[in-house]
């Protein structure tokens, strides 16, 4: 895990719609709360998701809607972007402020286990998915995706910012 990883949010078009999207929750929803997870299989690989509409490959995770807990949004975004299953506890490892998606987002982010119940095919949202070795992550995987690896694995200090 040595490469530094590619931007979360880079290009004008990306910007542009994640500038967009935040418009929008901030209309719908005061502030944004979102949970991602590292999901690992029973061999240790971590899932990582190529999303159609920015660059990067990612963890799954996804924002919460009102009236929804973080547990159950965290399952919901399992299920919806690889076909996951939490096996055992969900293990909140830290919240995150993401000033890159906006000045009033935050992020769970939680260690799992999980079983895929299915192959996912690619759809609208997601492009690619798969299991990874964490030695021979994708050359397009996100910096901070990078980095909250390498805090999991006691490599790099835990940091407040996404």
């Amino acid at each position: 895990m040595s490469d530094e990883g590619i931007p979360e949010i880079r290009g004008f078009r990306t910007r542009a719609l994640v500038w967009l999207m935040h418009r929008f929750f901030l209309v719908r929803r005061g502030m944004t709360l979102g949970v991602r997870a590292a999901c690992f299989d029973a061999e240790g690989r971590i899932f990582l998701v190529r999303h159609t509409y920015i660059p990067g490959w990612y963890m799954p995770g996804g924002g919460m809607e009102p009236l929804e807990t973080a547990l159950d949004a965290l399952r919901k975004e399992l299920r919806e972007e690889g076909n996951l299953e939490i096996r055992g506890e969900a293990e909140l490892f830290h919240v995150y402020y993401n000033r890159n998606a906006s000045r009033r987002d935050h992020v769970l982010f939680y260690r799992v286990t999980v079983e895929q119940t299915a192959p996912r095919a690619p759809d609208r949202e997601i492009a690619e998915s798969g299991f990874f070795p964490l030695d021979a992550l994708p050359k397009d995987t996100t910096s901070a995706t990078r980095r909250r690896l390498k805090e999991l694995g006691g490599e790099a200090e835990r940091s407040d910012y996404w």
